[in-house]
C-alpha cells in the first residue's frame, strides 16, 4: 500500500481510534509455493494494550496448513470509502472536465505473527475476550472447557492470536488538495449522500482542520 506523506495518520491515536470501530477485515495468508495468497474475511477483537488481535476459525478451514507453514500474515481493514468525481477535484483555474477522479478510503494493515491455539482452556479464555468485545452487555454464557453449553464445541474450532509486529495506516482524503478543492469535495459528498459519503466527508473535514 502506497502511503504519501499527506495520507499518513497524524499519530498512532488516529488509526487506533478508527480501528476500534472497525473490527471486521480480511486475513491474508501466504499460499503454498506457486499458489495465490489465501484471504479470509473475519471478525476480530484488537487489543492495543496487548498489541494483538484475537479471532477464531472452523477447524476444516484451509488456512491452517498455510499458517503452520508460514505464520507471517496481514490483517487488512478498509472502510469509509467513496468515489470522487473528476469535476470535484478540478483546480480552480482549470476546466472542470480536467479534474482527475479518485477514491477516498481509510485503511489499516496489521502485520502479525499468527499463534495457533488448541489448548481448550486457553481457547475458552480468548473466545471470552472476543465475545466480550462484541457483546459488552453480556447475554451469552461464558465459554469454559468441558462445560455446557459451549465446551463441547471447542474441538470444532481453532483460535488465532495475532501478535502485531507492524502497522501501516492510510487516510486518503484530499490531503494535498487546496482548501477550495476540499471544500468543493465536501459539498459534493454532502449533496450526493451515498452510503459512505458522510463518513468520507467527516474524515476530509477532520483532517483538514488537523
Amino acid at each position: 500500500m502506497l502511503i504519501h506523506p499527506w495520507d499518513a495518520p497524524h499519530d498512532d491515536a488516529e488509526w487506533q481510534h478508527w480501528l476500534a470501530a472497525h473490527d471486521f477485515g480480511q486475513l491474508a495468508v501466504n499460499g503454498p509455493p506457486g499458489e495465490a495468497p489465501l484471504v479470509q474475511p473475519l471478525h476480530f477483537a484488537y487489543d492495543p494494550g496487548r498489541g494483538e488481535a484475537v479471532t477464531h476459525l472452523a477447524r476444516p478451514n484451509p488456512l491452517w496448513p498455510a499458517l503452520e507453514a508460514n505464520p507471517q500474515v496481514v490483517l487488512s481493514v478498509v472502510d469509509d470509502y467513496a468515489y470522487i468525481t473528476g469535476p470535484w477535484q478540478a483546480e480552480p483555474d482549470g476546466p472542470s472536465e480536467h479534474g482527475v477522479p479518485t477514491s477516498f478510503y481509510a485503511a489499516v494493515q496489521l502485520r502479525c505473527t499468527a499463534h495457533l491455539v488448541d489448548d481448550p482452556a486457553e481457547k475458552a479464555t480468548l473466545l471470552n475476550r472476543q465475545v466480550g468485545h462484541f457483546q459488552p452487555e453480556g447475554g451469552s454464557a461464558t465459554v469454559a472447557a468441558g462445560e455446557a453449553p459451549y465446551g463441547r464445541l471447542l474441538s470444532g474450532i481453532r483460535v488465532l492470536r495475532l501478535e502485531v509486529t507492524g502497522v501501516r495506516a492510510k487516510f486518503k482524503y484530499a490531503g494535498k488538495r487546496s482548501v477550495e478543492v476540499r471544500d468543493r469535495i465536501a459539498t459534493g459528498l454532502a449533496q450526493r449522500g451515498g452510503p459512505r459519503d458522510a463518513a468520507a466527508r467527516e474524515h476530509l473535514l477532520r483532517r483538514r482542520e488537523g
